[in-house]
């Protein structure tokens, strides 16, 4: 009931303790005044999307990067807003729980009341649902005291959520409207954020007054690019599954005739998978990723962890941890064209009881090849995005059955002659995206909310609130906002005989890259973690002292300040045109020339169309 929605909650001593912490600002966020600097016209990743992109997007597209600025910093030309009349703000929760969401709406509301204290900021109620409904609750320090850092969604709630259809659209644009709002906020992941996009660019087309900006907030890891390192929730994810595994391996060890599969939340990608696995050091880890990269089958996934416990059982061990990826099912290339056959069957309105008698013949032979409960999953109705409900398809306790089988097998062949294989399944996920959010959570969310007042201070629509050089330290870290827009992909999908068809600008989830650092150190160890047990506790959440300022090792093996680097390209740009200009001598005219020649070639055959086209099948 929306009467439930904001109420105040009973909190234990730990989170009384937690909801005053204090989350610290980056310089450049501090003060009264919103320092901004604009550098150049955002463009495509790949350009061969730019075209594509610029007419789904023709008001927003090509928008330029906003970097906010601390108080000391000298750029000549950055824009300085000291008048600030009051506004009003809409904040709405789309897509699924994550840790550290109420804080973007902590740090917002502090912007706000900072800069002009009559400003107001409207919470909807209920997800996009009761953004049409115009159902808001206006967010004061009273109804903030009992959810500042603290988990879940609850002060707001949250329903199915998507802001796509025609009519979904002109409802967000008349509660905007009505509600004379000055900015709408939108916390969510990739699909949320597309939709943001796309509710900013109608409403530039329709002239309507209100400002979208997004926040990335999902568990799954997924929504990163070359603007965004990673997900306020995730950090916090991977550390509660890290435990929740770290604890199962010392079971594990300490039993010595268990082999645990255990599923993790994340959807489509492996990120939550390796993470984890790269703090908690289980046996063996099966990103999706790697599975579609070199088209693993179901016999190739059983072959490769039988091989494994056979390998182990000659070491005289008879445990061990394996990790699996929510979205594996999907990356197994028989399940996956299986589960395309069956939600077009659904969508055509065959009934569940009479799909399998329409499956193609191949189709047929794998559908009955699997274990009843597996099939009973698979005819599940497919997902607003025409995946399947991964969260409900048991991939583990499929491979779990395969491989006893399989073990069993080579027993009775006596090529295997360990103890009886036993295994144990878990689903780690709900267990963690209603966790207390990590000290790096709290942080990040409310920063973010602070940016999103900087964003819409400074007249911009259709961005989303980013940071950057989020490895080192709050107090350097760099704020800013990207153009959603400059973030999207376009799909390309192949139909046999040179056929291509083209999908709608969005942002797409990232994959896990099998060319990053953080997988290379995955690589690296692999062999160890599957045969020497060297299995690592992280414990439990740290909000103070040994552990608290740890953040995902993912983050923190990889280079990827973006926006700083785009600053020292233009200071570097900058210093080239300072010091070639008419009136220099021939021999730095000539090394200029020449050195930027080399340069822009370089780059010219780097940025050719299509170089990084995405082909899907």
């Amino acid at each position: 009931m929306d009467s439930d929605y904001g109420i105040v909650r009973e909190l234990s001593d730990l989170q009384m303790l937690r909801s005053l912490y204090q989350p610290e600002l980056p310089p450049c966020l501090q003060g009264t005044a919103v320092r901004v600097e604009f550098g150049d016209a955002t463009t495509a990743a790949d350009p061969c999307d730019d075209h594509t992109i610029s007419r789904a997007f023709p008001h927003t597209y090509g928008q330029r990067l906003a970097h906010f600025l601390r108080a000391t910093a000298k750029v000549p030309d950055a824009q300085i807003i000291t008048e600030h009349p009051a506004i009003r703000v809409g904040v709405v929760f789309c897509g699924r729980q994550s840790p550290g969401g109420h804080n973007v709406i902590w740090g917002l509301h502090d912007a706000l009341k900072v800069h002009n204290k009559n400003s107001a900021l409207l919470g909807f109620l209920g997800g996009s649902e009761g953004l049409f409904a115009r159902k808001t609750l206006e967010i004061t320090n009273d109804v903030l005291a009992t959810y500042k850092n603290q988990g879940g969604y609850d002060m707001l709630g949250r329903t199915k959520d998507q802001i796509r259809t025609t009519e979904q659209v002109k409802a967000a644009m008349a509660a905007c409207t009505t509600l004379k709002l000055d900015g709408l906020v939108i916390v969510g992941g990739v699909t949320s954020n597309t939709d943001a996009a796309q509710l900013a660019e109608t409403f530039a087309v329709e002239k309507c007054p209100t400002k979208v900006v997004g926040v990335p907030v999902t568990l799954n890891g997924d929504l990163k690019n070359q603007f965004v390192e990673t997900n306020v929730g995730f950090d916090t994810i991977c550390k509660v599954n890290s435990q929740l595994i770290s604890n199962v391996c010392t079971d594990a060890l300490s039993a010595e005739k268990y082999y645990y599969f255990i599923r993790l939340m994340g959807r489509k990608h492996s990120h939550v998978a390796l993470e984890c696995t790269l703090q908690s050091h289980p046996n063996m880890v099966i990103l999706g990723e790697e599975v579609a990269a070199s088209k693993l089958t179901l016999f190739d996934l059983t072959k490769k962890i039988c091989d494994a416990v056979q390998a182990r059982a000659e070491q005289d061990k008879f445990h061990g941890v394996i990790l699996l990826p929510e979205g594996l099912i999907e990356s197994i290339p028989e399940v996956y064209a299986l589960l395309k056959e069956i939600h077009s069957l659904l969508k055509q309105g065959v009934s569940v009881d009479n799909i399998s008698v329409q499956l193609s013949p191949w189709a047929s032979a794998l559908f009955n090849f699997l274990p009843l409960f597996i099939r009973k999953q698979l005819l599940l109705q497919p997902e607003s995005d025409d995946s399947a409900q991964l969260s409900q398809i048991e991939t583990e306790k499929l491979l779990a059955h395969l491989v006893e089988t399989e073990i069993n097998k080579r027993s009775k062949e006596g090529t295997y002659t360990g103890k009886k294989f036993n295994a144990i399944c878990h689903f780690f996920g709900y267990q963690a995206r209603g966790s207390l959010p990590s000290k790096f959570d709290c942080d990040y969310a409310y920063v973010l909310g602070h940016i999103c007042y900087h964003v819409l201070a400074a007249g911009l629509n259709g961005y989303m609130a980013t940071v950057t050089n989020l490895k080192n330290p709050v107090n350097k870290w760099r704020c800013g906002a990207s153009p959603i827009s400059a973030m999207m992909t376009v799909h390309r999908y192949g139909h046999g005989a040179g056929a291509v068809s083209i999908g709608k600008p969005a942002v797409h989830p990232a994959t896990v890259d099998l060319k990053s650092k953080a997988y290379d150190l995955l690589c690296q160890n692999s062999r160890k973690f599957l045969m020497d047990d060297v299995y690592r506790n992280p414990g439990p959440l740290q909000f103070d002292g040994a552990g608290a300022d740890s953040k995902a090792v993912t983050l923190c093996v990889e280079d990827q300040d973006y926006m700083g680097r785009i600053k020292k390209l233009q200071e570097h740009l900058d210093k080239v045109r300072t010091i070639v200009k008419p009136g220099c001598s021939q021999d730095v005219l000539k090394v200029a020339l020449t050195a930027m020649a080399s340069v822009t070639d370089i780059l010219g055959v780097m940025s050719t169309p299509g170089a990084n086209t995405q082909f899907q099948e």
